[in-house]
């Protein structure tokens, strides 16, 4: 019965912008990124979830602080599958590129991307479709967000090129769950790149839509993404001309120079 219940996806919101994902068949649950606990729990209780694993992106305290405390309370066997490398309390197994990560309850099967950039050891986590996951869904943490991409803390832009390239060739109708509610600053930044994409305006009328009636603007989808997110567009003309044009024609020749040149053009936009 268990393996045919169609999987939910419910965001869990936490700070002052996180989405804590928490996939569940109605009776069992795992959280990706718990930064706080707090949240975490009031969801489980009011649900009548019982809490069965726990999936880490990357290190960053907002996606890992809750997780001893979630331990604490629901118990200590509960598994904690994170990347290697980082300091993630409570981890219990390391997941590595091309993991395949077979959860029982709720069922589902998840393949593990290395995705650097954010951090160095960011992964993410990918179901495809599935007895009881009707649309491909994709876990990235803090690597892509809708229209815009992680801050390179660790890594470099060809890293974070790479990366969001893996994501671009992922089916088109995958979900993307990213774990920062930052999508409509990240579009007015984009429309700064690209004014004439008329993907990218009508998206920012469908987004502010969402916000004004409290609703998230997630998931996306890979579809959309390579439609109105310019780090996902680097090899577009109207991106490079405007990444040509803000760093005095600069000779671009790949799309890792246009991503390093438009990531330090929003980190101070």
């Amino acid at each position: 019965m268990d393996k045919n219940t169609l999987l939910q996806v419910w965001p869990i919101p936490a700070f002052d912008d996180n989405y804590i994902w928490c996939i569940h068949n109605g009776k069992s649950a795992l959280v990706v990124d718990p930064g706080d606990a707090v949240p975490v729990l009031e969801y489980l209780k009011q649900s009548g979830l019982r809490l069965t694993g726990i999936l880490i992106t990357h290190h960053h305290a907002d996606h890992t602080g809750g997780i001893l405390a979630l331990l604490d309370a629901l118990g200590k066997d509960i598994p904690v599958i994170g990347p290697a490398g980082s300091n993630i309390p409570g981890r219990t197994q390391i997941a590595k590129a091309d993991d395949k990560i077979e959860i029982t309850s709720p069922r589902i099967s998840l393949q593990v991307y290395e995705v650097p950039g954010h951090t160095l050891s960011h992964i993410a986590y990918f179901a495809n479709m599935q007895a009881n996951v009707v649309e491909p869904m994709l876990f990235c943490g803090d690597t892509l967000f809708a229209s815009g991409c992680g801050r390179l803390f660790e890594g470099t832009p060809t890293q974070m090129t790479q990366s969001l390239a893996k994501f671009a060739s992922l089916p088109k109708n995958t979900l993307v769950y990213c774990t920062h509610e930052y999508t409509l600053s990240n579009i007015r930044f984009a429309l700064a790149v690209e004014p004439n994409n008329v993907n990218l305006i009508s998206w920012d009328e469908q987004a502010r839509a969402l916000r004004d009636q409290g609703l998230p603007t997630l998931p996306t989808t890979v579809g959309q993404e390579l439609q109105v997110n310019p780090f996902m567009r680097c090899d577009q003309a109207e991106v490079i001309a405007a990444a040509k044009e803000i760093s005095n024609h600069a000779d671009l020749s790949t799309p890792a120079h246009v991503l390093a040149v438009i990531r330090a053009w929003k980190d101070r936009f």
